[in-house]
């Protein structure tokens, strides 16, 4: 069971999608900075790219993404020749360099896009970049799901895909403006399985408006039969304002800060005993799914897309906000996408902000990684004296322990971890 610390949780901490995080991003760190790091991607360098599609046929309250209505045409052509020639810019720049082993589709709803775009743009990576046989992933909206989508990313041979459930709670579901029957998503992942893409990822949400105990367990409950490979279970932030759209939905019908705690702990309850091995602090996958065995193997990282079993050494994003990362080096593209296009039309490189990585901040970004991903970290003598001094408030509640120079988060502390992770970081820390 899990321990409830209203005062600990009180504390806003970020996700550690990467480390240093997007808010220490600075307009002094682009362009040259990714023109020289992509000079110095070797041979043998192992690649992750991901696309970025900012837009969506229907727009969802709740979202946080960075993403905008589909409706235009004109406007949904221009940014995908924007894309077109971004990849290729950056590609005659490696000349041949790295060898490509992911490609992921995000957005926004890449299927937002027609489905002879996606065989387009997949096939102009393929054959701009070193690319043998990659893993291919692509999130989906379902509601914009179509059986000839199946029949093309069969034939893209696409090994996984995420789908956005959120909840299958018709009353939460209206609550946030994502109406999606059941039935529509067991069509869905029927279609998916029917074409041999058994690799399915659910995303789910709690702390939504409305929602009950009963509501997300009757989620979890036809979840859990449908039973797709790996479940992210996230928690909904609701910001409206730095997210306007929020602003449609009436915050007085959100769940308090004690019964988000319970739902998180009954998801992590329920989907153990329904046999799926926990990821970090909010994914889960079944023990035959990659990523699971990727736990024992010690092999789990974190990246923009959460926790994954990729171990590129470099990622390269594409699209309007989309984020490269490099050993020293992590940069975004220009957010807006019209300024995007506009920067790719005037021949003008499309990063614009990012963070350079010296030794210090990679060793803190290390124990951060393996807090989050393994729940313990070895701690060097540089920390050492100044952790074990921060960690006491933990250790006196058996959130952690010490096992010689090592941190270790107990099973009561997983809710914790992102807290305990954040001492180490350089700007929100103290060590």
């Amino acid at each position: 069971m899990w321990s409830y610390h209203p005062d600990l949780l009180a504390r806003p901490v970020p996700r550690y999608t990467s480390y240093p995080t997007a808010m220490e991003f600075a307009d002094d760190v682009g362009a040259d900075a990714y023109g020289e790091a992509l000079d110095g991607v070797e041979a043998a360098t192992s690649l992750s790219l991901y696309v970025h599609i900012p837009y969506c046929e229907q727009i969802c309250w709740y979202c946080g993404c960075n993403t905008g209505a589909a409706g235009r045409k004109q406007r949904l052509a221009d940014y995908l020749a924007a894309l077109q020639s971004e990849i290729a810019q950056v590609a005659k720049r490696l000349g041949g360099r790295g060898r490509v082993h992911r490609i992921a589709f995000g957005g926004g709803s890449p299927n937002a896009i027609a489905p002879v775009e996606l065989i387009r743009l997949l096939d102009l990576l393929l054959t701009l970049f070193d690319a043998h046989h990659p893993d291919i992933s692509i999130e989906l909206d379902p509601r914009g799901f179509s059986s000839e989508w199946a029949l093309v990313l069969a034939a893209a041979r696409v090994t996984r895909v995420s789908l956005g459930i959120q909840t299958f709670a018709p009353h939460v579901q209206q609550a946030i403006g994502r109406i999606q029957p059941l039935s529509h998503i067991e069509r869905v992942v029927a279609s998916l399985r029917l074409r041999d893409i058994d690799a399915i990822n659910f995303d789910l949400m709690y702390g939504l408006p409305e929602q009950t105990l009963a509501d997300l367990d009757a989620t979890l409950d036809e979840t859990i039969r449908l039973a797709p490979s790996r479940i992210a279970l996230f928690g909904y932030a609701h910001l409206p304002d730095m997210i306007p759209r929020q602003r449609r939905i009436d915050a007085s019908n959100l769940p308090d800060h004690k019964l988000r705690f319970e739902q998180a702990e009954r998801g992590y309850e329920r989907l153990i005993a329904a046999g799926y091995q926990p990821i970090g602090f909010d994914h889960f996958a079944r023990p035959e799914d990659p990523l699971a065995a990727a736990v024992g193997e010690g092999r789990v990282n974190r990246n923009f897309q959460g926790f994954t079993d990729d171990d590129a050494s470099v990622l390269l994003g594409f699209g309007a906000s989309a984020i490269s990362k490099f050993p020293a080096l992590i940069v975004q593209n220009e957010k807006r996408a019209g300024h995007y296009r506009d920067l790719i039309g005037n021949g003008r490189p499309t990063a614009t902000r990012g963070v350079m990585i010296d030794a210090n901040e990679r060793k803190r970004g290390a124990i951060i990684r393996d807090l989050l991903c393994s729940g313990r970290a070895r701690i060097d003598a540089s920390f050492s004296k100044a952790a074990r001094a921060a960690m006491d408030g933990y250790e006196d509640r058996g959130l952690i322990d010490w096992e010689g120079d090592e941190l270790v988060i107990r099973e009561c502390g997983r809710p914790y971890a992102r807290h305990v992770a954040a001492h180490f970081d350089r700007v929100r820390g103290k060590l």
